[in-house]
C-alpha cells in the first residue's frame, strides 16, 4: 500500500499551528513576548533576572507547541539553495554555534567561571532553537499563523509599556517598583526594563507589528492608526536617540516598500512628522506644568553627546591592537578593559562595547570575529534578497484572509519584510547598545530572522517524500515530521525545564541578598550559593565584599572580578592582596580604580590627602607594570 498526502493519517503528536485554538498560540506567544517586558519586580542581585527567566520559560513553551505542530518534512529547513543544511539559514546557526563553542571554551584559557560560560551558552542555544523553530515553520507551511501570534503578543507588550513609561513620567507617584517601575531618569519613560532605550527599540518592533496586522487585515485601519500614534508617543517620552533614528528607518520603509498599502506607507513616512509634534507637545507641557521632559537635554551638543560610547569605543580599539589575534577572551571586556591602565577612560564600569562588531573583535580576535561578522552579514543578506521578493521562498505558503495556513497561491513577501525589519532595527540598536545579551531581545530578534531565511513549503512535498518511501503491508506509515522535529520538540522541552530550574538556582544567591526572617548566617548562606550552577559568582561577590579581612577570602577573587568589576569590588581586591604581602599587585588595583574617579571609592582614597612619612599602599603607583593577565 502506497499513502498520499490525502490518505496519511495525523499523527497524535503533531497538531498543526492553523490547527491549535487561536488564542491558545496568541497566549502563549503574548506570554512570551509581553511578560518578559513587563515585569517590574526584582530580586537582588540582578535587576533583570526574573525578565530573562520569563523570556525563556516563555518561549520554552512556546516553541514546544510551534515545534510539536508541524507536519511535512521540515528538518532540515531548505535554503536558500534548495538543499538541507545550506545557505544563508546554515550561515545564521554557524555563527552562533562559534560564539556557543568561544563561550564555553572561555574557561579553559581565561579563568571566566563556568557559571557565567554556562549563562552565555544557554542563552546562544537558546537563540539557535528560536531561528531553527521559525524556519521550519516555513518549511512546513505554518508560518503565517505563527507570525500572526507573533505581533500580536508584541503589541500587546508595545501597548502595555507604552502605559507603564506614561505614569512613569506623568504620575510618578503610581510608579511603586512592584508593578511600575520607578524611572532613575527624571522625565523620561523606561519601562519595567528600566532602559529608555530598550524601550524605545520594543516600541519600533511593536510598530512593525501593527503595520503588518493592518495589512494582514487582521486589525482595522482606525486601531493600527491610534495604536500606532501610540506607540510613537511613548517612543518620544523613552528621549533614546536610537528610538528617534529608528523611526526614520520606519519613514525609509514606506517611502521604499511598494507592497504595503497605501495606508500603511502613509502612516509610515508620517511617524517622523508624529514625532516631531509629540516632542513639541511635550516640550511645551513641561515648560507650562514646570515638570521635566527628559528628552529635551538628548539631542543638545552639551556634554558628552555619545554618553560616554567614543571614549568605550576608543579604548576597546585599543585593546583590539593590543590582542588581536585571539582577543581578550569570551565574556572577559570588563575583567581586560578595568585592569589596562585607561588614564582618560569613561567614568561608568563598563561591562560591554556598546557595539556589536566591537565586541566580537575585542573577545574573539579579528579571525574569529571576522568568520564570525562575515556569517552574519551572508544571513542578513539572504533575508534581504527573500524580503525583496527575488530570492527563493519569497513568495509561497502564506493565509487565506482568516489567517489560516495555504500551501500556495498566496504572497509571504510582506510577511518576510516586517520580520527582516524587525532584525534591521535590533542589529542598528546593537551598533549602539547590547540588546542581544538580554534574552527578551535575543529570541525574538532570532526568531524573526530564522522565519527569514528559510525556504517555503512546496504544495508536493509531504506527497513526494511519501511517494519515495515504500510500505510494506497494510501498517501505517508514519509521517516523516514526526521523527525530524522530534529533535526540536525536546531541545523547546529542556529549554523550557532548564530556564524553570535556573529559577530555583537563583534562589540559591537571592537570600544572600535578601534573607528572609530567620535565614541562616550570612557565612552559611553564600556557601549555599556558592553551589549555583549558573549564579556562584554572585556568592563569591558577597563574600569578597563583605569580609572584614577581604584576604580571608582570597577564593572569592577567582570568580566575581569576571562578572564585573566595580569600585566596592575592586577596593576589597586590592585590600586583599596588601593584607596577604602582595602590595605591588594590589598598588595596581588601586590606580585603575582612581582612574574612575568614583564617589564610591573617595573614602579609600582619602588617607592620600593627608601628609605621612609612610603613605597607605593605596597611594603609590607600583614600582613595576602589569597587564591584566597576571590577575587571572
Amino acid at each position: 500500500m502506497r499513502l498520499d498526502a490525502s490518505t496519511v493519517p495525523p499523527s497524535p503528536f503533531h497538531t498543526p499551528v492553523d490547527r491549535v485554538p487561536g488564542f491558545v498560540s496568541v497566549l502563549l506567544a503574548t506570554i512570551a513576548l509581553a511578560l518578559p517586558m513587563l515585569v517590574a519586580y526584582n530580586l537582588p542581585p540582578s535587576a533583570t533576572f526574573l525578565n530573562q527567566a520569563a523570556a525563556l520559560i516563555g518561549w520554552g513553551g512556546w516553541l514546544t507547541v510551534l515545534a510539536g505542530s508541524m507536519h511535512g518534512p521540515a528538518w532540515p529547513p531548505r535554503a536558500a539553495n534548495g538543499g538541507p543544511g545550506a545557505g544563508p539559514l546554515a550561515g545564521l546557526q554557524v555563527a552562533m554555534g562559534l560564539l556557543l563553542l568561544a563561550s564555553l571554551a572561555s574557561p579553559l584559557w581565561t579563568q571566566l567561571p563556568w557559571s557565567l560560560a554556562l549563562s552565555g551558552a544557554g542563552l546562544i542555544a537558546a537563540a539557535m532553537l528560536a531561528a531553527q523553530v521559525a524556519a521550519a515553520l516555513r518549511v512546513a507551511g505554518h508560518s503565517r499563523a505563527a507570525f500572526r501570534a507573533f505581533c500580536i503578543g508584541m503589541v500587546v507588550a508595545g501597548v502595555a509599556s507604552c502605559v507603564v513609561g506614561i505614569v512613569q513620567v506623568y504620575l510618578p507617584a503610581w510608579a511603586d517598583g512592584d508593578w511600575i517601575a520607578r524611572s532613575g531618569i527624571p522625565g523620561r519613560a523606561v519601562g519595567n526594563m528600566r532602559q529608555p532605550n530598550h524601550l524605545s527599540s520594543l516600541l519600533l518592533w511593536s510598530l512593525i507589528a501593527v503595520v503588518w496586522l493592518g495589512d494582514a487585515r487582521l486589525l482595522r485601519r482606525g486601531a493600527v492608526a491610534l495604536i500606532g500614534l501610540l506607540l510613537v508617543f511613548g517612543v518620544v517620552l523613552s528621549g533614546s536617540r536610537t528610538g528617534a533614528l529608528g523611526v526614520g528607518m520606519l519613514a525609509l520603509w514606506g517611502m521604499l516598500d511598494k507592497r504595503l498599502s497605501r495606508p500603511a506607507r502613509w502612516m509610515l513616512v508620517l511617524a517622523p512628522v508624529a514625532y516631531g509634534l509629540f516632542w513639541l507637545g511635550a516640550s511645551a507641557w513641561a515648560d507650562h506644568s514646570h515638570q521635566v521632559f527628559g528628552g529635551e537635554t538628548r539631542f543638545t551638543t552639551k556634554g558628552d553627546i555619545s554618553s560616554s560610547r567614543y571614549g568605550i569605543w576608543s579604548n576597546t580599539l585599543a585593546l583590539i591592537r593590543m590582542h588581536p589575534w585571539v582577543g581578550v577572551g569570551f565574556g572577559e571586556f570588563n575583567f581586560a578593559w578595568t585592569l589596562t591602565p585607561f588614564p582618560g577612560r569613561p567614568v561608568a564600569f563598563f561591562d560591554h562595547t556598546h557595539n556589536l562588531p566591537l565586541q566580537f573583535a575585542v573577545e574573539l580576535g579579528l579571525p574569529l570575529a571576522g568568520a564570525v561578522l562575515a556569517l552574519l552579514v551572508w544571513a542578513l543578506w539572504g533575508a534581504f534578497v527573500r524580503a525583496r521578493g527575488s530570492g527563493p521562498g519569497a513568495e509561497a505558503a502564506g493565509s487565506a484572509p482568516d489567517g489560516t495556513d495555504r500551501n500556495a497561491g498566496t504572497d509571504d513577501v510582506p510577511m518576510l519584510r516586517a520580520a527582516f525589519m524587525m532584525v534591521l532595527m535590533v542589529l542598528v540598536h546593537s551598533l549602539l547598545e547590547y540588546p542581544l545579551w538580554y534574552a527578551y531581545f535575543l529570541l525574538p530578534a532570532a526568531f524573526a530572522f530564522g522565519l527569514c531565511l528559510a525556504g517555503p513549503a512546496r504544495a508536493d512535498g509531504l506527497a513526494a517524500s511519501l511517494a519515495a518511501e515504500p510500505a510494506t503491508g497494510d501498517a501505517p506509515t508514519r509521517l516523516p515530521s514526526e521523527e525530524a522535529t522530534r529533535p526540536l520538540l525536546i531541545a523547546a522541552l529542556l529549554l523550557m525545564l532548564g530556564s524553570i530550574g535556573s529559577v530555583a538556582d537563583y534562589v540559591r544567591v537571592v537570600v544572600i541578598f535578601a534573607p528572609p526572617d530567620n535565614a541562616p548566617p550570612l557565612a552559611q548562606r553564600i556557601d549555599e550559593g556558592r553551589r549555583s550552577v549558573f549564579f556562584a559568582h554572585h556568592a563569591d561577590y558577597a563574600a569578597a565584599t563583605t569580609t572584614e579581612h577581604p584576604s580571608q577570602a582570597m577564593a572569592s577573587f577567582l570568580r566575581a572580578p569576571h562578572y564585573l568589576l566595580d569600585s566596592r569590588l575592586m577596593t576589597a581586591w586590592a585590600t586583599a592582596l596588601n593584607e596577604a604581602g602582595d602590595t605591588e599587585h594590589a598598588r595596581y588595583i588601586a590606580q585603575r580604580l582612581k582612574e574612575f574617579r568614583n564617589e564610591q571609592a573617595a573614602p579609600f582614597f582619602a588617607p592620600c590627602d593627608a601628609p605621612a612619612s609612610s603613605p597607605p599602599f593605596q597611594c603609590v603607583p607600583p614600582a613595576r607594570g602589569f597587564v591584566y593577565e597576571d590577575f587571572r
